[in-house]
């Protein structure tokens, strides 16, 4: 396993790449006695496997907002943009010295420009980022009132850094230079978003399901809302029910399908591989099971490695491991194992671990959805920059390293924008009309979930009411939400380009369903149908006889030839 000083460093990434000519079939061309299970699968592109690194609670503005360019002060990794490198949708000098948030008087003292957070305040408290209060921050677009509804103060009281106008600051390449170099060297989108406001348990629902509504109230019923169909829709964090390491007082589940039920129907290896799921593994600091820690010279504090809000498929009956097992071995990672059948069933779940261990073993699934251990999942108060660089950073360069990367995408992108302030609107195509539910937010209580266009009401011109599961129209399916960062890392993403599809975390869906399943969706009103594509993120004509890699240092930096 890839480590920093006293910080484990497993793995995952993953991009996804789509049909480059509609009817085009690519299969492999070595021969046959050579060729993985995986790599002889009759895909789209020639893709023949999809990494998904999934983060945490990161804007678009929040890592990209000055883009290419970084103040590159004395004794910090420097950044130095290529030639021609194309600029983004960020934040521009007005924003920076003019912001609208500035001039709303709601937001009090707080009324702040953009400020640029440097990397020795990698360490921060998270933003308020429920359904509601991000909802309320884009003020129908004005974006104007996030540190009011969504700005939180941090772990220092210095300055603006202690108060509520944090919620404005960003980083630039001196801090997150991995991402800015990933996004040098290969394709990035500046026009991704959430499939709906709130934070990381829906986002995680949505980049392998396309949906949030069918939840199942497990114990309590906070993080959901009445879809106005007789069944819930989530909105909210909440833990998997049955999961041994679940809270005990919050539960839910899901009852829709998810995008490995469709892999399995085709007997397409794949996996959800999570830091901290091995409940066999002891750490170096002695812990172990559902209590495994790491050390973070960064925070000061050793956060749990497990976090099961965060787990996408242990929500569904269908692909969760409530118990934890362990494969029956390496070489079937990703298959359907015999366990599968009995009380305790694997499921496709594994520890992030696993994924080197089969991948060293040559056995590469098809897709792999991976999630850091929480201290380098980015989320703020249990991670930050630093650390997720670290993970970001050997986790790719291992795939680099790989025989198969010849053939893979990575895909890095986030589940959710932690309120932090982006200054882009995206209006509402799915509209959604709660305005019974009470929720908390700018210190009061406010009726109605939904609050983005007015109270009680998320909708925009065009838009269409949400559909659940059953087929009925339904509430909580507010969407698109907060602008997040989106990254493919491939020998055949295109370079040093920036794409501005509009995109979703269901495009990640999507894209899996176009390469391996001919275009099959999920139905039951999943976003795999109607969201935007990732194709114009590759170029398949292009030749990878020598696929580009870009290793880089744990500070992001790259690594000297």
């Amino acid at each position: 396993m890839f480590r920093k000083a006293l910080l484990p460093i497993p793995f995952a990434a993953a991009l996804f790449v789509l049909a480059a000519c509609g009817s085009n079939v690519h299969t492999a061309s070595t021969s046959a006695a050579s060729v993985s299970a995986q790599d002889a699968l009759q895909t789209a592109t020639p893709i023949k496997h999809v990494v998904v690194i999934f983060g945490e609670n990161r804007s678009f503005d929040h890592y990209f907002g000055t883009y290419p360019s970084a103040a590159n002060p004395v004794g910090e990794p420097t950044f130095t943009a290529a030639a021609g490198t194309p600029s983004v949708v960020g934040l521009t000098t007005t924003l920076l010295t003019n912001s609208p948030t500035k001039a709303n008087t709601k937001n009090g003292a707080n009324a702040k420009d953009s400020f640029r957070l440097d990397r020795s305040q990698a360490n921060t408290e998270g933003q308020n980022h429920n359904y509601t209060p991000e909802q309320l921050a884009e003020d129908n677009g004005a974006m104007d009132l996030f540190p009011f509804y969504t700005g939180n103060n941090t772990v220092s009281s210095t300055g603006v850094f202690g108060t509520n106008g944090l919620v404005m600051g960003y980083y630039d390449g001196n801090t997150v230079t991995g991402l800015w170099n990933y996004a040098q060297n290969f394709a990035m989108n500046d026009n991704a978003y959430t499939d709906t406001f709130g934070p990381s348990t829906p986002g995680a629902i949505a980049v392998v399901s396309g949906t949030n509504n069918g939840a199942v109230a497990g114990i309590g019923t906070s993080s959901t809302i009445s879809d106005t169909q007789g069944g819930l829709t989530l909105i909210g964090d909440t833990d998997p029910a049955g999961d041994t390491c679940s809270s005990k007082t919050s539960t839910v589940s899901m009852s829709s399908k998810n995008i490995g039920d469709l892999l399995n129907a085709k007997n397409i290896t794949w996996g959800g591989f999570m830091g901290g799921f091995d409940l066999t593994a002891t750490n170096a600091n002695g812990t172990t099971g559902c209590s495994r820690t790491t050390y973070s010279s960064v925070l000061g504090t050793s956060p749990t490695d497990y976090s099961p809000h965060h787990n996408w498929f242990q929500y569904y009956a269908t692909t969760s491991n409530p118990t934890h097992a362990r494969p029956t071995s390496v070489a079937l990672i990703g298959q359907t194992d015999p366990k599968d059948n009995t009380s305790t069933p694997v499921h496709h779940e594994y520890d992030v671990n696993d994924f080197e261990a089969a991948v060293s073993a040559g056995n590469f699934p098809s897709v792999s959805f991976i999630k850091a251990p929480e201290i380098g999942d980015g989320h703020p108060g249990n991670s930050d920059p630093l650390d997720e660089q670290s993970f970001d950073t050997q986790l790719v360069d291992f795939i680099m390293k790989q025989p198969d990367w010849k053939n893979t995408a990575i895909i890095i992108t986030y589940d959710d924008s932690d309120g932090w302030f982006d200054h882009r609107y995206t209006a509402p195509t799915t509209s959604s009309f709660d305005a019974t539910t009470s929720e908390s937010a700018g210190g009061s209580t406010v009726t109605g979930a939904d609050q983005l266009t007015s109270t009680g009401v998320c909708n925009a011109t065009g838009a269409t009411q949400g559909v659940g599961v059953n087929g009925g129209t339904v509430n909580g399916r507010c969407g698109p939400g907060t602008r997040v960062p989106f990254l493919v890392i491939s020998p055949y993403a295109k370079t040093n380009y920036v794409d501005d599809t509009q995109i979703t975390q269901a495009s990640v869906v999507r894209f899996i369903e176009d390469n391996w399943l001919g275009g099959q969706r999920i139905g039951q009103g999943s976003n795999d149908a109607t969201t935007g594509s990732i194709l114009n993120m590759f170029d398949f004509t292009q030749s990878v006889a020598t696929p580009r890699t870009l290793l880089l240092n744990t500070d992001g930096t790259k690594q000297s030839s």
